[in-house]
């Protein structure tokens, strides 16, 4: 396990993934992860579940493109992204991104990276269910100004 992307229904469990992405390689000194979960409000609102959409085969590929750039980026040794699709509830785990480094500055920046690409990028669709009705989720501008920083220009939604 080097550099992987999985897209499931099914929960995670952090250490046992940390463990899978650490095994074997003694020269790791540093592993930064993240792990977000689903929050009970979102702009003003309670939120009683969100549901999660992708284009499978597309999603890996756009993962695993932005993976190849962190590598190119950061001095890594590995990285995860395990992300969730389906219907979730709050405080449920809907993603993981872990990398490893011989040291901690380059695993927290691609870590970083990593994230802020997910959240502006990837092909997902976020559905919230609130007591208003439902309404899809788009990505903040805050998000969008993350990705900046890094050079990388966010896409314009065609609709």
């Amino acid at each position: 396990m080097r550099f992987t992307v999985q897209i499931q229904t099914a929960d995670f469990d952090l250490s046992e993934e940390v463990a899978r992405l650490r095994h074997g390689d003694a020269g790791v000194g540093a592993v930064c992860t993240f792990v977000g979960t689903v929050r009970d409000r979102h702009e003003g609102s309670s939120v009683a579940s969100l549901e999660l959409e992708h284009y499978p085969g597309m999603t890996e590929k756009s993962i695993q493109s932005m993976m190849a750039q962190a590598q190119a980026r950061f001095d890594i040794r590995a990285a995860r992204v395990v992300h969730r699709v389906g219907l979730l509830q709050p405080q449920e785990q809907i993603v993981l991104v872990a990398v490893t480094s011989a040291h901690r500055g380059e695993s927290f920046q691609a870590c970083e990276f990593l994230m802020d690409y997910l959240k502006t990028q990837a092909p997902f669709w976020k559905k919230e269910v609130t007591p208003e009705g439902s309404r899809w989720v788009d990505a903040r501008v805050s998000d969008d100004q993350a990705l900046l920083r890094w050079g990388i220009q966010p896409s314009v939604d065609p609709g």
